[in-house]
């Protein structure tokens, strides 16, 4: 069982359905189904003439979302080579150590970063470099040109297993050096199931994408289950807050993916309050713990029907689901697992199950799970636990998020194993204080980081982001947070800033905070 054959078939199915819609620097273009299989055609076949790409090679490219992010993942899954798309908001330093890591046959470069590359590529060892849009790249091939030129033919396929390798997702490198999380084909597969059966997606669905299609969300979210069951895909560039919510408008969106910061600023953009949703069935916000109180405010504005998602690059994007009532009953939970996985609440240090109600680490087992790190087979071992049942042969995946279920079977995400604070003997969980200090109104954003202490080992230092037009003080944010908390979770500090650092996908880069506020 292999995702080759996924865009193939579809445009064999319904080849004159318009599957993208692309907003790009050129204008709006929009690509039937066969359409867009021909491109991943032309890219595979390309590929595997001009640059001799056969199975288990990989690629790279380096470039704001585009139509190729599109042709090579799935023409490279025709030919058994693997995507490896690089963060363009990385540091030099880190991108020539991915680059090096994953080893790319081929690198595709786009026109915003061919200065980057000039200044990485003496340290790269890559054979061929392509560019897009007449990038300005020494020695390069011009994508378009080959693309264009090559044959439209299907791609003959090697022999494919379901464990192989379709793409390789480096993860942020919170914990030391990124890791290269393996994708393997049925993994996209089972995504394409899950995201179907569990959220209800349907042919007439439409979704934007403009999350970077180097991240999972981008890829696996909307973008392969809606190209799947025969849906339509906007695609922009990049995040433009103002493009953005005039595209679910005038494209008749119908499923729309969000993190909790684009929420927040779609919310205090000036257009919000006339926007009309109506064609909208759901939102859904994950990449980041989502305030209770955004999403009540958001539902008591607009109305409709607001969801927390869960999903990690190891283990697909979509894990949970609840139905649209469930969403407002159980508001702060990401819902039930989804269909073809496992999952587990465990004592971190003993790996026995916690009971319910109780604070455990997330473990997930199911085909949608990765065959583990390229080139890493230490960290592999450290995240996979083989399954000891004949009958449930997958893996179980250590998140390193604390979850907590309860007697519905609903679970809550109480934040990261790393992102926890141990005072006095205590464990602290970042993500629940800062639910409280959301819900104050002087709060826009905050981000709880841990402070060495001679007496408790450990305190919570708490960063806030100041609504505007409002005023807070210290002590009466630590008094808001001790009327609603345990006084041992109450930070002992309290400092206010102009603004939060973010990934690239939405999360507070608390390691910089530290560097700031700590160290």
């Amino acid at each position: 069982m292999h995702a080759a054959d996924l865009l193939s078939k579809r445009a064999y199915l319904t080849p004159d359905r318009e599957a993208l819609v692309y907003y790009g620097t050129d204008g709006i273009v929009r690509y039937t189904y066969a359409e867009l299989n021909a491109r991943a055609n032309r890219a595979a076949n390309w590929m595997r003439k001009e640059f001799g790409v056969q199975k288990g090679d990989r690629v790279s490219i380096l470039a704001m979302n585009s139509v190729p992010y599109i042709d090579l993942f799935y023409g490279l899954a025709k030919i058994g080579a693997i995507l490896a798309p690089l963060n363009w908001r990385l540091a030099p330093a880190e991108l020539i150590y991915i680059v090096n890591d994953c080893a790319p046959k081929v690198l595709v470069c786009g026109p915003e970063f061919a200065e980057k590359l000039a200044e990485i590529r003496p340290h790269l060892h890559v054979a061929h470099y392509l560019s897009l849009e007449s990038a300005p790249i020494a020695d390069a091939v011009s994508y378009e040109d080959g693309v264009a030129r090559s044959s439209v033919a299907e791609p003959k396929r090697p022999a494919l297993s379901a464990d192989d390798t379709l793409a390789i997702l480096y993860t942020s490198g919170t914990t030391g050096r990124p890791k290269g999380a393996m994708i393997p084909h049925r993994q996209v597969l089972w995504n394409c199931l899950n995201t179907i059966g569990s959220w209800g997606l349907i042919e007439n669905d439409v979704s934007p994408v403009y999350t970077p299609l180097f991240h999972a969300g981008g890829l696996f979210a909307f973008l392969t289950p809606l190209l799947y069951v025969g849906g339509r895909i906007v695609l922009t560039r990049d995040f433009d807050l103002d493009e953005t919510l005039d595209i679910i408008l005038r494209e008749n969106c119908t499923v729309v993916l969000g993190v909790p910061t684009i929420f927040q600023m779609w919310m205090n953009a000036p257009t919000f309050a006339e926007a009309d949703f109506s064609t909208v069935r759901f939102f859904i916000s994950g990449g980041a713990p989502l305030p209770v109180s955004l999403a009540e405010d958001w539902t008591a504005i607009k109305g409709g029907v607001f969801r927390q998602g869960y999903g990690l690059t190891e283990v697909g994007a979509n894990c949970f689901s609840m139905t649209d009532e469930e969403s407002v009953a159980k508001v702060g939970s990401v819902g039930k697992p989804i269909f073809h996985s496992k999952m587990r609440l465990v004592d971190p240090d003993t790996l026995e199950d916690v009971p319910v109600g109780e604070t455990g680490e997330l473990l997930i087992s199911g085909p949608h799970v990765t065959t583990g790190y390229w080139r890493n087979p230490e960290a592999s071992a450290q995240a996979l636990i083989e399954s000891s049942d004949p009958a449930w042969p997958w893996a179980w995946f250590r998140t390193g998020d604390m979850a907590s279920k309860d007697e519905d079977g609903f679970y809550a995400i109480a934040g990261r194993f790393t992102d926890m604070i141990i005072s006095g003997g205590e464990n602290v969980y970042a993500a629940e204080v800062e639910a409280v200090f959301r819900e104050h109104p002087a709060v826009a954003e905050c981000a709880l980081i841990g402070k060495p202490d001679e007496k408790w080992g450990e305190v919570g230092l708490m960063v806030v982001v100041k609504t505007k037009g409002e005023t807070a003080t210290e002590a009466g944010l630590k008094a808001f947070c001790a009327a609603r908390l345990a006084k041992f979770k109450v930070p002992k500090e309290i400092v206010f800033t102009d603004a939060l650092p973010y990934s690239a996908y939405g999360k507070v880069l608390k390691p910089k905070l530290t560097e700031r506020y700590v160290l």
